[in-house]
């Protein structure tokens, strides 16, 4: 038994392009630099020595995917301020069979519509959505939540650049986008994210709640956080009706720097603003004597065109 496991896992690790992918099309997302993240995460993984796993900014979920393939880790507890991305994560993990009937659903009607009755269709499907989030009781599963998490996806496959971005009161408001053949519905891939969150605890919450949990040196945490704009013009892409500012940067180095008191395992990663601004030592001076280094990432949701393409982007870890 033994041996199979270990066959299976070294299999595994071999056939990373069989790996689930994220969900969600992510602005932002890791998926592109997880090569690189590789030589940053701490080697206690590949000794099996990390038990539990958090991710404060869930997102989507691209880092989780590829550890919980990659390496032996017991528990996983993922969180996001965002309570439509935990509702979808959270219908996965208990009834992916009923989301992907409802996904299907959607797919077969959108296929059969013409161009312009497919722009009306995501309308209809968008304005729904945003009524009905009045009516959704975030805190207490139900069937209803089916047909919200497909909904969302749906939008996610067909809006403008695969952004996630609401207003301030919490209303979806990304437009159509206009793409000839969308993949709304991978079932294959649904159906393995399903199985790998089967270990998970999933819950909306504020970063700062991982000070209340049993966390130590066999615990890893990644931060992922709402990027630091790293010009003035600049702005967060907003994915939810909360804002992450300066403040809340600052509260985050804070939890960072108690976490390191308890020998617990962390990387985070945010904006290099000197991309911009070689004297801008702004996460220098927040995280001082921890480590911080800088990886290559292509970003090309960005308003400014001059602004797309290879920048910097920071990895801060402790260990």
């Amino acid at each position: 038994m033994y041996n199979s496991r270990m066959n299976k896992g070294e299999q595994l690790i071999k056939n990373v392009n069989n790996f689930a992918k994220p969900f969600l099309k992510w602005a932002g997302g890791k998926s592109q630099l997880l090569d690189q993240f590789e030589s940053f995460f701490p080697s206690e993984l590949k000794n099996t020595k990390i038990s539990s796993y958090y991710e404060p900014f869930l997102g989507g979920g691209a880092v989780f995917l590829y550890l919980s393939q990659k390496f032996s880790i017991k528990n996983s507890y993922l969180f996001d301020i965002n309570e439509e991305i935990v509702l979808a994560y959270k219908v996965i993990q208990k009834n992916v069979e009923d989301l992907i009937e409802f996904l299907f659903q959607y797919t077969r009607k959108y296929k059969k519509l013409s161009d312009s009755a497919q722009m009306k269709y995501f309308y209809a499907i968008r304005e729904h959505y945003n009524q009905q989030m009045f009516e959704i009781n975030f805190k207490k599963y139900s069937d209803k939540w089916f047909s919200r998490a497909a909904q969302l996806i749906f939008m996610n496959k067909t809006c403008f650049n695969g952004l996630f971005r609401v207003n301030s009161q919490g209303k979806f408001n990304v437009p159509f986008g206009r793409y000839k053949n969308p993949k709304i519905l991978d079932e294959d891939n649904l159906r393995k994210i399903s199985k790998l969150l089967q270990s998970s605890e999933i819950m909306v919450s504020d970063f700062e709640t991982i000070k209340c949990r049993k966390v130590d040196s066999n615990t890893f945490v990644y931060y992922d956080p709402p990027y630091r704009p790293i010009s003035k013009t600049a702005s967060f892409t907003s994915y939810s009706k909360n804002d992450f500012n300066e403040k809340s940067q600052e509260r985050l180095a804070q939890v960072f720097r108690e976490l390191d008191k308890k020998e617990v395992k962390q990387m985070l990663s945010n904006s290099d603003p000197k991309n911009l601004d070689k004297n801008d030592n702004y996460f220098e001076h927040l995280y001082s004597g921890f480590n911080i280094n800088r990886v290559k990432a292509t970003r090309m949701i960005n308003c400014n065109s001059e602004a797309r393409g290879k920048i910097n982007e920071l990895i801060i870890t402790n260990y």
